[in-house]
């Protein structure tokens, strides 16, 4: 049988990561040939902590209308696009944090223009993937093809001024790589999904580091935002390599995105993958006491009451976790059962 096999890859061509990088945003754009307009897409807060400086770093070359916008939803992205449109934009500067870089991902995605991203949280491993997650008309989170970006600006110095909270959140986002790639295996040797080594193995690394240096993770030390952020940008190359987002997404996010629909607002989304990671990985076998250890250590959320919710949410939760998505996981195709779900939070300790 002859070789028919073929495989396309989009990463970064050029990524800027430390303290003050983001003062060469101007000179990565003219070595990435970028010309014409730059839309950028930013948040009232973050236009304050770097969209400002991105802006009149960019005027000196480029003619720059920006737009704030708020959360990552299909009206807010229709209204983004609309705008890059009007504008006539060449390319597009996500700054903010995840829903700002979603609207951005996704309108360039949409529109074919070049994306560069600048985050300005180190909350999860978006800044650096193909996809984005956006709320549709009824409040459901859906997890869509986006644009990788070309170019990627990840300053220490801006992302330690947001709350140390974001960061927790970013190590909770990583932790669930724990399970994804076992959800993963499971599905590639029960359901024969494709699988990539090597992007299993990125992202297995990307959990590993953080869960190495969480003895470091601290508020007000920007060499604590490195080890967040290096490894958040490594699964977002992960997603690429794979040509899907399962090296960094399974049951923990499953359940992450359920409780986002019960409770909306009440917690960060790498903060409830954390806590779903706690419960999935309990469901392998493997050592959720550990998962649940890093994230104590860190400061983020291990229980339903650090989220402010009650144990009926988690468990309804848990029980519609299995139809978010069309994705095999540990939790199968009919889900857990009610009793099943009730043993688990009880178990883990979650509530």
């Amino acid at each position: 049988m002859p070789f028919t096999k073929v495989k396309w890859v989009q990463l970064p061509r050029e990524i800027y990561g430390g303290h003050r990088v983001i003062e060469k945003i101007g000179e990565m754009c003219s070595r990435l040939g970028l010309r014409g307009i730059a839309g950028m897409v930013t948040g009232a807060k973050t236009y304050s902590v770097a969209g400002k400086t991105v802006e009149e770093i960019l005027s000196e070359k480029y003619e720059v209308q920006n737009i704030t916008v708020g959360q990552a939803s299909k009206e807010n992205l229709d209204k983004v696009e609309n705008f890059l449109k009007e504008i006539r934009a060449n390319f597009v500067v996500g700054v903010g944090g995840g829903s700002k870089i979603d609207l951005a991902k996704k309108a360039s995605y949409d529109l074919g223009i070049p994306f560069i991203s600048v985050p300005t949280t180190a909350s999860h491993d978006g800044i650096a993937s193909p996809r984005a997650t956006i709320k549709n008309d009824d409040g459901i989170s859906l997890s869509l093809n986006a644009a990788m970006p070309v170019g990627i600006v990840a300053d220490t110095s801006v992302i330690l001024t947001a709350p140390y909270r974001y960061l927790a959140a970013g190590v909770g986002d990583l932790v669930g790589n724990t399970t994804a790639i076992r959800d993963w295996e499971l599905a590639h040797k029960l359901r024969n999904e494709d699988f990539s080594s090597s992007a299993y193995e990125l992202s297995k690394y990307a959990a590993q580091s953080v869960i190495s240096s969480v003895d470091y993770i601290k508020p007000g030390i920007e060499d604590s935002v490195w080890m967040v952020l290096k490894p958040l940008i490594v699964s977002g190359m992960a997603m690429s390599i794979a040509g899907t987002s399962r090296p960094a997404s399974g049951s923990e996010h499953l359940f992450a995105h359920a409780l986002e629909h019960l409770a909306p607002g009440k917690a960060l989304h790498g903060e409830l993958v954390g806590l779903g990671t706690i419960m999935m990985m309990y469901l392998h076998g493997g050592d959720w006491r550990k998962i649940r250890s890093v994230l104590r250590k860190v400061g983020a959320p291990v229980t339903a009451k650090q989220i402010g919710v009650d144990e009926d949410l988690i468990i309804e939760a848990l029980l519609m976790a299995h139809k978010v998505r069309d994705r095999y996981t540990i939790l199968g195709e009919s889900g857990l059962t009610r009793e099943a779900a009730e043993k688990l939070v009880r178990v883990t300790e979650v509530v």
